[in-house]
């Protein structure tokens, strides 16, 4: 009988200064395991840094998660900062419209933060 493997969080929160960080590969088959990070975004009381700097792969399932969280941090007065969005990330966020949505910052390239 094999013990189950643990995954490793591909998406994390880190409070002080508000920090999700986004690596790996995120689709529908992980969007359950990013639940707790999102929901710890949601609480932060200052505006949120999203690293997706170690992001290889995203589908839209990702993006709809951030435009959520998005949306309500501008509820709550604070702001999203995406930070180095890899080339075909980067595509993705604009075919989805996630760097037009008000409170939505797009700041960096690829790799700096």
């Amino acid at each position: 009988m094999t013990q189950p493997v643990a995954c490793a969080a591909l998406v994390r929160f880190e409070n002080c200064p508000a920090l999700l960080s986004c690596s790996g590969d995120e689709d529908r088959t992980t969007q359950s395991l990013r639940r707790q990070a999102l929901s710890q975004a949601l609480a932060a009381p200052t505006d949120l840094t999203v690293d997706l700097s170690d992001l290889g792969f995203a589908d839209t399932s990702l993006m709809l998660d951030l435009m959520m969280v998005a949306g309500r941090l501008r509820q709550a007065g604070r702001a999203m900062r995406l930070h180095g969005a890899q080339p075909q990330i980067q595509r993705l966020i604009e075919l989805v419209g996630l760097h037009r949505l008000p409170g939505v910052i797009v700041v960096s390239p690829a790799g700096a933060l």
